[in-house]
């Protein structure tokens, strides 16, 4: 199961290719072999592992004088590579040149298809999906397989309660974008050349997928952050500035942190007592997750006794009610290079729940106070004015909408001049924030949100434990005598 070079045991899962070898074109010079009439040899590529979960493609040749075991160990390995049936075969690539720096082609050319070619994956027939770019272009192509999952499936999407078919194609990511806070999320760094490799070795890490719904209406998918109030008036803001680039989000972040806006509404939430743990313990979501393992067995369970239905008229709802300057909902840590923890740091990629994240009105300092522990190692839930739930469902109804189904008229009259008595500096027209859905606006404030245990599949092994460090090994061919 493993192949032996001369720094270490590369296993056969982590094994990109085994080609035949022209020994003299490549050793033409080492003494020893230079009375021998002729050498027969075969060069195995394979993963090698980085600091800081960087993964980066090796070699290492192996070489005899018997040409009849050189041809039996070649044939070994490439049998055992077939047999690895969760290797893709067969690539849909889509591109998004316009994403991020719009170097989306580039990378995909100079560092992602040489790989794809080296380990004979075809990029012309569907099978799985591979998109280049960031976040956004990944939730189109997730929102378009998993829309046609249900329909072949017969499942209505506008229907909140219902119960979604998984999606059996894998999507892969290889990183252009802004912030790729999905692949920093799922295997530790946003690297096109590591997520190549995650690809070809055919990794496979299932993610919770929230449905988004309005009045029984179907909106949208999120995968990673789910935002109200601070990081929907973001983006807001940074969609009139795309012509800024990657930089609009820090002059939208600062002038919305100074605008310090807040919003007042009504949270009911289930909790998500079917999974382990608490956003608040140092359980991360690592490779072969235990937590995620044993939530999906849980869940599995429960809706096969009682039905999805049933469970949740069982199940008793928690009510809040306040005025927030943030409403963050996370299906995973939103990890990102300028915030190494995320948003939460404890939540699972696969356990079927969902970290609601309560931030209430505070003062300027204390925000900032919140906003700074996200990038350092301090318990960025440790203040009074912040809360944090697992959920498996919540909904949310802004107070905007609270009055409007109430009495109209009475907004102007004495809703919209308590507004600006509490907002001295603001503008009169802001009475609503929007909802950030993986960086894609969603202008319903009300909505209802459930989570999806493990609806897709992603080319990812989940962020491991340790990585080695490369700087240990030598980087040249390793070459071996069979």
């Amino acid at each position: 199961s493993c192949v032996h070079t001369e720094n270490c045991f590369v296993p056969i899962s982590e094994i990109i290719a085994v080609e035949e070898t022209e020994f003299n074109k490549k050793q033409r010079n080492i003494g020893r072999w230079q009375k021998m009439a002729k050498l027969h040899a075969f060069t195995v590529h394979y993963v090698k592992k980085a600091r800081n979960h960087r993964w980066r493609c090796r070699d290492a040749t192996f070489w005899c004088v018997d040409e009849h075991l050189c041809n039996q160990w070649t044939q070994a390995l490439k049998e055992l590579l077939e047999m690895q049936k969760s290797r893709p075969k067969q690539l849909l690539v889509y591109i998004n040149p316009y994403g991020g720096k719009r170097q989306g082609k580039r990378i995909y050319e100079q560092k992602v298809a040489p790989l794809f070619s080296l380990a004979s994956i075809s990029t012309d027939v569907v099978s799985d999906v591979v998109c280049v770019g960031g976040d956004g272009m990944f939730s189109e192509v997730m929102h378009g397989l998993i829309g046609r999952m249900q329909k072949d499936s017969g499942i209505d999407q506008n229907n909140p309660k219902a119960s979604l078919v998984q999606c059996n194609i894998r999507i892969g990511i290889i990183p252009a974008g802004s912030t790729d806070c999905i692949c920093y999320s799922t295997v530790g760094i946003s690297d096109p050349v590591t997520s190549a490799l995650h690809i070809i070795v055919g990794d496979c890490q299932p993610l919770d997928v929230s449905s988004v719904h309005h009045n029984n209406t179907f909106l949208k998918y999120s995968v990673s952050l789910l935002g109200y109030g601070f990081y929907g008036d973001i983006l807001k803001d940074s969609e009139k500035k795309r012509w800024m680039g990657p930089m609009r989000y820090d002059y939208s972040g600062f002038k919305t942190f100074l605008s310090h806006h807040y919003y007042e509404g009504t949270i009911a939430y289930q909790p998500a007592k079917h999974t382990h743990g608490s956003p608040r313990d140092k359980e991360s979501c690592r490779t072969g997750c235990y937590i995620c393992k044993q939530s999906e067995k849980q869940l599995a369970e429960q809706n096969k006794e009682h039905g999805l239905k049933h469970e949740e008229g069982e199940e008793e709802w928690k009510v809040i009610k306040g005025k927030f300057l943030a409403i963050n909902a996370v299906n995973m840590s939103c990890a990102c290079p300028r915030s190494p923890k995320g948003l939460s740091p404890a939540a699972h990629l696969a356990d079927g729940s969902a970290d609601l994240i309560l931030v209430r009105k505070c003062s300027r300092f204390d925000f900032l106070r919140y906003l700074v522990r996200h990038t350092n190692q301090d318990d960025q839930f440790d203040f009074p004015f912040v809360d944090v739930y697992r959920v498996k469902c919540f909904q949310f109804t802004s107070k905007l909408s609270e009055d409007n189904e109430s009495n109209v008229m009475d907004i102007g009259k004495k809703r919209f001049g308590q507004f600006c008595r509490d907002h001295p500096a603001c503008c009169c027209n802001i009475v609503n924030s929007t909802w950030n859905c993986d960086g894609e606006t969603l202008d319903s404030s009300a909505i209802e949100v459930r989570v999806h245990c493990q609806l897709m599949k992603l080319f990812a092994r989940g962020i491991e434990e340790d990585c080695k460090d490369e700087a240990a090994h030598s980087q040249s061919s390793t070459e071996q005598l069979l």
